[in-house]
């Protein structure tokens, strides 16, 4: 199976990218090749610009030259994982840009479903799980990316996966690239 890994974190030694890494060796390893996409370091712009806002009358809009590229990798590929920091309880602006900007209506939902029926999303957490658990942050994450995005989009088999604690301290740390290896093991 043929995956788009897209990360989005400003550093390529940050503890994202390892996390990445360590998921995609075991990907490779098992279940075949993985297509990386640095979104930050690709330049790729998140604002969602006139040529991409859906135009709901019009399913067979036709995007911008860089959404068509976007969709042309995707599509090229069989499933989707996207690794990213949760910041301010969510994902990154570059991310989230990409997702307004690529998966859009025509081509994502809208009359059709995303191309692939596999979409992880693995939020790289720095509080821990009963952090997120105290004010339901975890629940409301997981209700923002699995339904509002990758269940509305169509997506059969989605899973969301949170590693907590990364800023707790280095056994944290190292437990956030294990298990991304064990997720990478068991996708």
């Amino acid at each position: 199976m043929r995956t788009l890994l897209v990360v989005a974190h400003p550093r390529p030694d940050s503890l994202t990218f390892a996390v990445a890494d360590a998921f995609a060796r075991e990907v490779e390893r098992r279940h075949g090749p993985v297509e990386r996409a640095d979104l930050v370091r690709e330049g790729f712009d998140p604002v969602l610009h006139p040529a991409d806002e859906p135009d709901w009358s019009d399913p067979a809009k036709v995007y911008s030259a860089a959404v068509r590229a976007e969709m042309a990798r995707i599509e090229r590929n069989e499933a989707t994982v996207l690794v990213f920091p949760v910041w301010w309880w969510s994902m990154p602006a570059v991310l989230k840009g990409w997702i307004d900007r690529v998966w859009n209506h025509g081509w994502a939902y809208g009359g059709r479903a995303y191309p692939h029926e596999r979409v992880w999303m693995i939020g790289v957490a720095g509080a821990g799980a009963q952090a997120y658990r105290k004010r339901g942050y975890d629940e409301a994450i997981r209700t923002q990316l699995e339904v509002g995005v990758l269940e509305f989009c169509g997506v059969a088999e989605r899973r969301v996966e949170l590693l907590y604690g990364v800023t707790e301290g280095a056994e944290f740390a190292a437990a956030a690239v294990a298990s991304a290896a064990a997720l990478g093991a068991s996708y």
